[in-house]
C-alpha cells in the first residue's frame, strides 16, 4: 500500500520535473484534448466540478485519485499560493505517479 507521503512527494515531483495542468478548466482541457494521463482531484473539493471531471475520466477512461486533503492543501503541495479543486498530470517527469496506486 502506498502512503499518503508517497503521494504528495509524487504530485509535488510531477509538478516540478514534469507538465501538469492546474485547475479545473485546465484539467477538462487535458481530458477532452486526451493529453492527461491521471486526474487528481480533492474529496472536499467543488462538487459539481467534481462531477464534471469524474464524468469526464470514466468517458475517457483515465484513471482518477482521490486526494484526501482540501484544495487549500493541495496547492500547498503543488508549491503554489492558492487553492487547486484538481489536476491532470500529463507527462510525469522524475516522479513514479504513473505506476503507482493511490
Amino acid at each position: 500500500m502506498v502512503s499518503l507521503a508517497d503521494l504528495n512527494n509524487d504530485l509535488r515531483l510531477a509538478v516540478d520535473t514534469g507538465s501538469v495542468a492546474l485547475g479545473t478548466r485546465e484539467t477538462e482541457r487535458a481530458i477532452s484534448g486526451a493529453k492527461a494521463k491521471l486526474v487528481v482531484i480533492t474529496s472536499k473539493g467543488k462538487v459539481d466540478a467534481n462531477n464534471d471531471i469524474t464524468h469526464l475520466c470514466n468517458v475517457a477512461g483515465i484513471k482518477m485519485v482521490k486526494f484526501k486533503g482540501s484544495s487549500m492543501e493541495l496547492g500547498t503541495i503543488c508549491g503554489k499560493p492558492y487553492s487547486i479543486n484538481s489536476l491532470a498530470v500529463i507527462e510525469p517527469g522524475n516522479s513514479k505517479i504513473l505506476e503507482e496506486d493511490y
